[in-house]
């Protein structure tokens, strides 16, 4: 999961929480940043919870295109 402290940081371009992992093992920590920054873009939203059996929940909610299809 994602401590409650940390939620909005992990949207912050180049953080990792994991400081256990090195570039090396991949990532750089861009990934959730550009996610969010589309999402945005687009008039839409993408946010972190708890998830009710434990870990991370991540949401990405979009707007419908005029005339719904």
């Amino acid at each position: 999961g994602v401590p409650a402290a940390e939620r909005e940081r992990v949207f912050e371009r180049f953080v990792r929480l994991d400081e256990a992992r090195t570039r090396d093992d991949g990532g750089a920590g861009l990934g959730l940043a550009i996610a969010r920054d589309v999402a945005v873009r687009h008039g839409g939203a993408l946010t972190v919870r708890e998830a009710a059996a434990g870990g991370a929940l991540f949401e990405l909610r979009l707007p419908a295109p005029p005339g719904g299809g």
